[in-house]
């Protein structure tokens, strides 16, 4: 199974040679990266992009995929910027949020990926037809941009009302997105629902997964074992996918703790059940 880890990590850092080095060390051997301007200025295609375009050219290491950007600004949107929103039912910031995903998935023209990772609503979002719909054609949009790009599109099981597990399989098949796949995120699960219950819903549509652990209380984004989910469990059931995804860590950022250590035991860890 692919080792993987997302720069999620290092979120509020400016990403560098330096820290994809690192995360090799950490075991990795794909990344995904989190498409955050203050991270990685995916615009500016002259320098910052260029940069880590060439450590993925010379290092060998696979961009496993990208995840679709959250906010526009640089600041992550703690200046006040909306938060980027494909379900939207203003017209106008819906084709605001696509615009700038696209320019997340034109990094696939420097550094080529399989898969962008993308939210349908925020966090807490009610469900509602007309949201849906809009979502709906956004994708549409979104997978065609994306396809001569080599780039497939992964809805990910976030907490909210539009993208249980459930809601996910009902929107691919309404709108026959065959190529649309999923990211199962093991942490969300286990806030929303259940992990067993929730993977055997998307089981044939996963592609990747965002492995991460909680207490079922919060978002968390711990380090498996530092929460309770049942890992023995998430491993049997994550053998049996169809589809062979990577085992890609996505873990929140702790000025206390070395995550190159954290990234080798985690793996040595998943790897021995």
């Amino acid at each position: 199974m692919l080792k993987a880890i997302s720069t999620f990590v290092y979120v509020k850092e400016r990403l560098h040679p330096g820290l994809l080095d690192g995360l090799v060390r950490g075991g990795a051997q794909s990344v995904e990266i989190f498409a955050a301007r203050q991270h990685l200025d995916y615009a500016n295609r002259k320098q910052h992009v260029r940069e880590i375009a060439d450590w993925f050219r010379t290092s060998g290491i696979t961009l496993n995929s990208v995840h679709a950007p959250l906010y526009a600004d640089y600041e992550w949107g703690r200046t006040g910027a909306p938060p980027i929103n494909i379900a939207s039912t203003d017209r106008a910031n819906r084709i605001e949020a696509m615009d700038e995903i696209k320019r997340a998935i034109e990094l696939a023209e420097h550094i080529p990926f399989r898969f962008l990772v993308q939210h349908l609503g925020g966090v807490g979002e009610s469900f509602d037809e007309r949201k849906s719909e809009a979502a709906m054609t956004s994708v549409e949009h979104l997978r065609a941009f994306a396809k001569p790009l080599g780039v497939r599109i992964l809805l990910e099981n976030i907490p909210n009302e539009l993208s249980t597990p459930e809601r996910l399989v009902e929107f691919i098949r309404a709108a026959h997105f065959d190529d649309v796949g999923v990211c199962f995120d093991f942490g969300h699960a286990h806030i929303m629902s259940d992990v067993p219950q929730a993977f055997e819903t998307v089981r044939n549509y996963v592609h990747s997964t965002h492995v991460h652990d909680n207490a079922k209380n919060s978002d968390s984004h711990f380090w498996p074992g530092d929460g309770s989910i049942d890992w023995k469990q998430a491993m049997e059931l994550l053998r049996s996918s169809p589809h062979t995804p990577a085992l890609l860590l996505e873990i929140e950022g702790d000025e206390k703790v070395n995550p190159l250590e954290k990234m080798t035991q985690a793996f040595e860890k998943l790897e021995a059940i």
